[in-house]
């Protein structure tokens, strides 16, 4: 795939021979982990007990290669209905504490969105099933895989009686997907205990932006996530009695949350889109537009300005456009160049409306007006915009449009969730390191990239603990994190692992 690099010679040669000769092993533990239901989304009992089994069995997985592991328990999650469940235990573990070897700390999750095979997975979610040198299975790559990685690279050392080239210590929860409930707490609460030696963060919870070449991860965007409830009344309404009538509340959603269609607008990104013009507002309401861009006024303000260096790096990396398409099942794209694509990925915000609450959405026809609708959308944020500014902006829309309509009914917009994009510092010794461990192992230097989804837990660690964090992902762009039929190649799960030990030599080397 890449030109080969020198072959490793000495303790490496004998942890990549290791790996490659126990590869049946680990993926016959990913097998086992994957398949433990650990849905954290959906708040109900049996789920709930599952979550608690994974981390069980994370727990246990550690004390065998030695580490101090504690559990911490978390207390209990408050849900809407009043309901509380327990949150399962976030595990703080450590394998060795030499003063003169760097500690590095390790982030990942083993709790998984919902999978079911009717939803159109085409092997059951929960078996890991092998085809073609892919393992099907969800968490298979979100994150169940890159933790095992992690720790197969410790267990390879370990069973070569080796010690660790680094001090390293793991940080492993079960709620990321329901919003990390508890674990910044847990974080502020350690920041000088279990954290006060990390030296270095790793996370590995994201993807590569094409299927065969590596990467490495300097940034994230945030994310502000919305509902817009317009109500008539608690109860539904006959169409037939009462349709014409009616300020009805899903016209109302309709128009607040839909696209305006195309029109023209001063576009505050400049060159990114091609050409300024005058915006005409032609109709009242809408999020975004037919091309994406955000109606809100003064969204763009904040967005950080465009630099050469910056768009030398969009160039820089290998996207082959129609590969990215065809592996994403899309027949076409809102741009038309790589770097176009990547800047609207990673440096622009962008908006997605998600779902309206309330409306009826089963087979059949059933003639009814819905009382009351909650419509759904988020803002994917960008350096250096600011949740505050930006729940301020889009209430003070919203109402706007709102009162244009002259409705009787009541509009109320709340943010649910505001969480702040991530930048890190690419001259940081373990991104030197990282870069290097690729080199070896893949033989070919890593695309620098950014990601335009929102891992929390990366803007928690720089904040509170104030130490570099770094995202080293393994799996590849087609990896279907998410959605049905999720996977991990075979390839990028073992070499990953190598990564990892790879990774930890090279750390060694720079604290020197």
């Amino acid at each position: 795939m890449f030109s080969p690099s020198p072959p490793p010679s000495g303790l490496l040669e004998r942890v990549f021979q290791f790996i490659d000769l126990h590869q049946n092993e680990f993926v016959q533990i990913l097998k086992e982990w994957v398949a433990v239901e650990s849905d954290s989304v959906q708040p109900v009992p049996h789920l709930r007990q599952e979550l608690f089994r994974m981390m069980a069995l994370a727990a246990d997985k550690l004390r065998c290669l030695g580490a101090s592991v504690d559990s911490v328990d978390t207390g209990f999650q408050q849900l809407p209905n009043g309901q509380t469940l327990p949150i399962p235990p976030i595990i703080l573990a450590e394998l060795g504490n030499d003063p003169k070897k760097p500690t590095v700390c390790f982030y990942g999750h083993l709790d998984v969105q919902p999978a079911r095979q009717e939803d159109g997975w085409l092997t059951d979610p929960y078996t890991l099933t092998e085809v073609d040198g892919k393992l099907y299975g969800r968490g298979a790559t979100d994150n169940k895989g890159p933790v095992l990685a992690w720790i197969n690279a410790v267990s390879t050392f370990r069973a070569l009686e080796e010690d660790l080239p680094v001090n390293i210590k793991f940080i492993i929860e079960g709620m990321e997907e329901a919003g990390s409930v508890a674990l910044e707490e847990l974080v502020r609460k350690e920041k000088d205990r279990f954290f006060s030696s990390v030296d270095y963060v790793v996370i590995s919870d994201n993807l590569w932006i094409n299927q065969g070449k590596p990467a490495l991860t300097y940034g994230t965007r945030g994310n502000s996530y919305f509902r817009v409830e317009v109500k008539c009344r608690d109860q539904d309404f006959h169409s037939g009695t009462f349709g014409g009538i009616l300020h009805e509340p899903m016209a109302d959603l309709v128009a607040l949350l839909g696209c305006c269609g195309p029109q023209w607008h001063k576009d505050s990104r400049g060159s990114a889109r091609g050409c300024l013009s005058l915006t005409l507002q032609r109709v009242w309401g809408s999020l975004v537009d037919s091309s994406g861009h955000i109606l809100i006024p003064g969204i763009y303000d904040q967005v950080a300005p465009l630099t050469e260096e910056e768009r030398k790096m969009y160039k820089a990396i290998d996207l082959d456009l129609e590969e990215y398409r065809h592996s994403s099942h899309v027949k076409k794209f809102l741009f038309d160049t790589k770097e176009e694509i990547l800047m609207h990925l990673w440096r622009y915000p962008s908006l997605s409306i998600h779902g309206i609450e309330g409306a009826f959405d089963e087979p059949g026809a059933k003639t009814v007006i819905p009382g009351r609708v909650i419509g759904k959308f988020s803002i994917r944020l960008v350096p250096h915009m600011n949740t505050s500014v930006v729940e301020k902006q889009v209430k003070q829309h919203l109402e706007h449009i709102f009162s244009k309509r002259n409705s009787s009914n009541q509009m109320t917009v709340s943010m649910t969730l505001g969480l702040q994009p991530w930048m890190a510092n690419i001259k940081d010794n373990q991104y030197l390191a990282a870069k290097r461990a690729i080199k070896t192992v893949f033989g070919t230097e890593p695309d620098m990239t950014r990601d335009g989804s929102t891992i929390p837990i990366a803007r928690i660690f720089q904040d509170i603990i104030q130490k570099s964090v770094m995202m080293l992902p393994l799996g590849a762009v087609d990896d279907g994190e998410h959605s049905q039929n999720e996977k991990i190649n075979r390839w990028n799960y073992i070499e990953g692992s190598k990564l990892f030990a790879a990774f930890f030599l090279e750390m060694a080397k720079l604290h020197l």
